[in-house]
């Protein structure tokens, strides 16, 4: 009996291994030549998050038709 747990303990490990890794994603480089722009167009420095720009990839795989946000202008006041 205590053989069976230990291969169920086993086989829910591996299992559970699989999951995890399969839910990670990672950015490689033939995206960066499919797309023809640099990793922070998709990405934030120094973090896995995902720009507007990276979230519409993830969905559509592809750069096509994405409408980057304008930037919001701001007002800048010249004082003499």
């Amino acid at each position: 009996m205590t053989t069976r747990w230990i291969a169920v303990g086993a086989v829910t490990t591996v299992g559970a291994i699989f999951l995890l890794a399969a839910g990670a994603g990672e950015a490689r480089p033939d995206y960066t030549r499919r797309t023809k722009k640099e990793c922070l167009y998709c990405h934030p420095a120094d973090s896995f998050r995902l720009t507007d720009a990276g979230e519409y990839y993830r969905q559509h795989r592809t750069l096509d038709g994405y409408q980057p946000k304008e930037k919001p202008k701001q007002n800048v006041t010249m004082v003499r």
